[in-house]
């Protein structure tokens, strides 16, 4: 693996319930900004992140800054210093705020000044229990756990999903704060969002890498979007929560398979 790179991985295969979910993925994050993992809907991309992080049965090779560890368990890759932000923000509702950021926080070193600078509304609501917020107020409380320990790695999954726009943009900036601190992987189906955020992209299909290359070059592409994410037209027009997603095209594509 380059010195260029704190990810490498190498022909990564998953399963899930027996059922795989993941053929043969081999991608290269680079140390500084964000790289984008797209695709439509269902081709593994969700899979990918979480068979990086041994949350699902897995082979292949996985280098986290030339250190091999494919073969640690997920709380030893954590340690490491890989940070998750999951799909559907999965908070621990019945806890406050504070309780699921304290719960979150690894070691001596957290950065309780960039969240609270970044998310000051959850400084006002650290007592409220996390069920009860918004779900993009949830999605921020993901966002904080994360930011909250010093990473080498981020891996943050459809952060924007679901979301309104101005909150959409908030998560946005927040991200982009997030990538001076450490590189990050993001599966983000708003392309918008992504040609904010990302310098390069991989993207997938049928479990499979087909294209990796800078961001700029693949969005400004129509054709390669369209054959790629099933996007029809600019997807770039108007403020990011009004972009179309990858795969909204094909509503009818599978959606990821389930942990």
């Amino acid at each position: 693996m380059s010195p260029e790179h704190i990810l490498s991985v190498r022909n990564l295969s998953a399963t899930i319930a027996g059922q795989q979910v993941v053929e043969d993925v081999s991608l290269d994050v680079p140390a500084t900004g964000v790289t984008a993992l797209l695709g439509r809907n269902g081709v593994g991309k969700t899979s990918t992140i979480k068979a990086i992080l041994g949350l699902i049965q897995r082979r292949g090779v996985i280098l986290l800054d030339d250190v091999p560890i494919e073969h640690e368990p997920t709380h030893r890759i954590v340690q490491r210093g890989v940070g998750y932000v999951p799909e559907d923000r999965e908070v621990f509702a019945g806890l406050t705020v504070a309780e699921n950021l304290k719960l979150a926080q690894r070691g001596p070193d957290a950065h309780w000044d960039i969240v609270e600078t970044l998310f000051p509304d959850l400084v006002q609501r650290s007592a409220q229990l996390a069920g009860t917020l918004s779900g993009g107020q949830q999605q921020m409380v993901s966002l904080a756990r994360a930011l909250l320990n010093p990473n080498r790695l981020l891996l943050v999954d459809e952060p924007t999903k679901g979301l309104a726009p101005k909150i959409v943009n908030e998560v946005a900036e927040a991200l982009v704060r997030a990538a001076e601190l450490a590189p990050i992987l993001l599966v983000e189906q708003n392309l918008a969002v992504v040609r904010t955020l990302a310098r390069d992209v991989v993207v997938v299909s049928g479990g499979r890498v087909v294209h990796t290359g800078p961001a700029a070059d693949f969005l400004d592409d129509p054709e390669q979007v369209r054959r790629h994410l099933g996007v029809h037209g600019d997807p770039l027009e108007g403020a990011p929560a009004a972009a179309p997603t990858a795969g909204s095209a094909n509503s009818d594509q599978p959606t990821e398979a389930p942990a």
